[in-house]
């Protein structure tokens, strides 16, 4: 009988102590929900995380293009199209007259493939994959060093590819 008794009082505690856990965790995140409405520079309790918000400066500016803006640029020939896939992936396979710059090794390669753009340029970024962060990560590189019109083709080579525009095997980084 006092070994059900003991159980008994140990499920109780348990129980409490996970009701007591509950209300602490409740507590912290009203507390936090509150504070954050109260802030001037609040986070946004519900965001948009599709590629093309990620790609949306704070003034609103997208930095996104469409593939059918990116296929007139480059049948119209005022474009240039940098690669920020590593230059294995580049070798494999990349969009026709793109030039290689992986976004690792940016600093490495960046004069070399940079030499002759004028900073006015139309430049598209791509890399791989909805989730592929190295062409938006080499887009603001860009932005920062002083290039203006530079846009991102999200999921660039996949789409490309699936829409059979022209591609190329082979050269090395800068090409």
């Amino acid at each position: 009988m006092d070994k059900i008794r003991e159980t008994a009082r140990l499920k109780g505690i348990g129980s409490r102590m996970f009701r007591q856990a509950g209300a602490i965790a409740l507590l912290a995140v009203t507390i936090g929900v509150l504070v954050n409405q109260m802030r001037s520079d609040r986070l946004t309790l519900v965001a948009d995380w599709s590629p093309e918000a990620r790609l949306t400066f704070k003034s609103g500016a997208s930095v996104v293009i469409s593939l059918e803006e990116a296929r007139e640029s480059f049948f119209s020939q005022k474009v240039v199209f940098l690669d920020a896939r590593p230059p294995e992936l580049y070798q494999e396979g990349h969009i026709q007259s793109a030039r290689n710059l992986p976004w690792e090794a940016v600093e490495e390669y960046f004069d070399a493939v940079m030499t002759d753009i004028p900073q006015d340029s139309l430049i598209i970024t791509y890399c791989d994959g909805v989730n592929c962060e190295l062409s938006k990560d080499l887009a603001l590189e860009l932005f920062y060093r002083g290039y203006e019109k530079v846009r991102v083709l999200v999921t660039g080579w996949g789409l490309w590819k699936e829409n059979q525009l022209p591609i190329i095997t082979g050269h090395s980084p800068g090409a």
